[in-house]
């Protein structure tokens, strides 16, 4: 795996720092109606996209996660412009303006998108990796669901599935801890999620999902049990969000003390400290690439406003693949 050197830390700050803003303006452009629909935030879980991107071949390995998915695309390179005017129904969106906030999705940059069926994207990652191995690409999937998806039975039949056929996939369970709004501890007769993967004879551990570091070095050894033939790995990586579940999230379940707690484990602070602890750069020339971040983000902002909104004739261009597909002349009329 490429060393953690200065380079490293440096991006993971640039990056980290501008999804945080991103993700900020987001929740201003919801509030402003100009986001519809549903709005789900990734606010201190920036650490798992920046050490998973570090351990991949991102000339050709997949991505697959939930509807919390405007920071993963990012990380694999599709370009932020294109996400913000996708989360607000543009034509230069992702999709066209199709898909919205839970619908991410980008074929060039290989992933496959945000899913809004609740772990639906599970056995759809499995897929994924079914693919690779049969046409040898010596590519690994990374699929990426939240702790409630942990409960979905289609979780249990892809780990059989994958184990049996030693799938290249790497399962990741994205724990912030809360669901949609219930505490892991009251969902399940226990709280370590990754031993989900013992009863296959899957590879399974728990990670620090706070510090890209910890989630890199995680990563990169499953990647490559993957890319061996070994099969597939089952990682759960602890982290929280800082965000309800959704902008609709009241958050009546945890206090603002609670969160206030978590926040001084904040993966951002993580990063500043190790880059100014090995002078690596000074407060102002962190405070440069700040500055940078937030205007880069204010572009994104500019380009979604200077977008057209799709023509509604291009609602039906979308539904089927088939040209001549039969009673699309009776839609017409």
């Amino acid at each position: 795996m490429k060393e953690f050197s200065k380079e490293v830390y440096l991006k993971w700050y640039e990056d980290m720092t501008m999804w945080r803003r991103f993700e900020d303006k987001c929740r201003s452009l919801y509030l402003k109606q100009k986001i519809r629909g549903f709005l789900h935030l990734y606010n201190g879980q920036e650490a798992i996209p920046a050490g998973f991107t570090h351990a991949m071949d991102l000339t050709k390995d997949s991505m697959i996660t939930a509807y919390r998915c405007h920071i993963h695309p990012m990380a694999m390179g599709v370009d932020p412009k294109r996400i913000m005017a996708e989360l607000c129904g543009k034509a230069t969106g992702t999709s066209g303006g199709m898909g919205g906030s839970m619908h991410i999705f980008s074929k060039e940059h290989r992933f496959y998108g945000g899913h809004g069926i609740v772990g639906g994207q599970i056995p759809l990652g499995a897929g994924i990796a079914f693919a690779d191995k049969y046409f040898d690409r010596k590519a690994v999937n990374i699929c990426f669901f939240g702790d409630g998806a942990a409960r979905q039975g289609s979780l249990h039949e892809t780990f059989n599935m994958a184990m049996n056929w030693k799938l290249p996939v790497v399962f990741v369970v994205e724990n912030n801890q809360y669901a949609m709004g219930t505490s892991v501890k009251r969902t399940a007769n226990h709280e370590d999620i990754y031993k989900l993967g013992l009863g296959y004879e899957m590879p399974c551990l728990a990670v620090d999902a706070m510090d890209p570091e910890k989630v890199a070095e995680a990563a990169y050894e499953a990647i490559e049990r993957a890319r061996r033939g070994d099969g597939p790995t089952f990682i759960e990586a602890r982290t929280y969000r800082y965000r309800g579940h959704s902008m609709s999230d009241a958050e009546p379940y945890r206090s603002k003390e609670e969160v206030a707690v978590h926040k001084n484990d904040d993966p951002i602070e993580l990063v500043k400290h190790r880059i100014l602890e090995n002078g690596w750069a000074t407060e102002a020339e962190l405070e440069v690439m700040d500055n940078k971040s937030r205007d880069f983000v204010d572009e994104c902002i500019e380009f979604m406003e200077n977008s057209p909104y799709p023509e509604a004739e291009k609602i039906y261009e979308y539904v089927y693949a088939q040209e001549d597909y039969p009673f699309l002349d009776k839609l017409e009329n």
